[in-house]
């Protein structure tokens, strides 16, 4: 499972998953930590959007050991 950070505001913890590829897109796993709460939501995400979010840098792919480090 790819983990991608999202830039967010200072203070907060956001990232996605991909669960698996779907027909037009991706079934994603969001992860948001912020005050010692965290919220995890099943959603999916389509394959044109991902893309815009990775060029953008919105989103960023972790290396394999920050993933394997962080809370999951």
């Amino acid at each position: 499972m790819k983990r991608y950070g999202i830039k967010c505001q200072a203070g907060r913890i956001e990232y996605i998953e991909i669960i698996k590829e779907i027909e037009d897109g991706y079934l994603i796993r969001l992860t948001r930590l912020s005050d010692g709460n965290e919220k995890i939501s099943e959603e999916t995400m389509t394959r044109h959007l991902f893309n815009i979010c990775l060029k953008t840098g919105y989103i960023y792919e972790h290396a394999a050991s920050e993933a394997a480090g962080s809370v999951a």
